[in-house]
């Protein structure tokens, strides 16, 4: 079975479990729009890329990380685009969660994706407690304070902020989880795994900046040109077009430069490589070439 149907058939019975008579139909019918369909999985597919390149065969271990941290995108998802934050009325081409169920639902319904993320990993890992204990610190943070989505978040409401801080909790931070994850899931040095995790993560906000300046909202699936409208810090707006082309080229080498040695570095290599022609706006292709 490929990494993304893994992941899929575990994103789904993970709310199978909560999404049960008793639940609130609404809510339960939220927290799945939240979740499916899916965007491109890219940091659980990033965890289980990683578990593989360093061996493991545990996929139980590595398919309940993935899950857990894309559980916690998704609910950073759902409440970033709430009124208060950037009243976005698109999400993955179809309406945000609070344009569809309205705005108390969509809070819950974020709310409950967290929690849903740390019971879902409990209840796979409930007898590897030696394996569980980091997996939840080291997920729990990219998360929390004081630099995680939460504060990435909360710079938005700071007075000052600089475009690698910022990038780097409100992003950053998951992708950092997610190859440190996959190296705990293997007994891998997930210090090591951090610092690649670290580089992509910079490098995916970067062409997500790169995306709101050159992409169509079709193209994205939400609405383009928000940080100019918001003020938002963004590396397009602060290096140009071409300097955040030269930034991401550089990151991804850096990303890929980093790599600990592990069975699997070449193939893990060329992930890299393919996602960041991936992510790179259409229009922009040519030019980073």
């Amino acid at each position: 079975m490929d990494a993304t149907t893994r992941i899929e058939q575990a994103l789904a019975a993970a709310i199978d479990t909560v999404a049960v008579p008793g639940c609130p139909p609404r809510l339960a019918e939220a927290v799945r729009h939240s979740v499916f369909p899916g965007g491109a999985r890219v940091r659980p597919r990033l965890c289980l890329a990683v578990a593989a390149a360093c061996g493991s065969t545990d996929y139980a271990a590595a398919d309940a990380a993935g899950v857990a941290i894309e559980l916690l995108h998704c609910a950073s998802l759902v409440h970033d685009d709430l009124p208060c934050f950037d009243d976005s009325p698109l999400r993955r081409g179809v309406p945000s969660v609070h344009r569809a169920f309205g705005e108390p639902l969509a809070v819950l319904a974020g709310d409950a994706l967290i929690i849903l993320a740390f019971e879902h990993l409990a209840r796979v890992l409930v007898d590897s407690p030696e394996r569980l204990a980091p997996l939840l610190l080291t997920i729990s943070r990219s998360v929390g304070m004081p630099h995680g989505i939460t504060a990435g978040q909360a710079w938005e409401c700071e007075p000052q902020v600089t475009v690698e801080e910022y990038h780097r909790a409100k992003t950053g931070s998951l992708f950092t989880a997610a190859t440190a994850a996959g190296a705990l899931v293997a007994g891998a040095d997930a210090a090591a795994w951090s610092i690649v995790g670290d580089k992509i993560g910079e490098a995916y906000q970067v062409a997500d900046d790169l995306r709101d300046v050159a992409a169509s909202a079709q193209e994205v699936g939400k609405p383009v040109g928000r940080d100019a409208v918001l003020n938002r810090p963004s590396a397009a707006g602060e290096l140009g077009i071409d300097g955040a082309i030269a930034r991401l080229r550089g990151l991804v080498t850096g990303a890929i430069d980093a790599i600990p040695a592990c069975p699997g570095r070449d193939q893990f290599a060329e992930v890299l490589m393919a996602e960041s022609r991936r992510i790179m706006p259409k229009d922009l292709a040519q030019r980073a070439a």
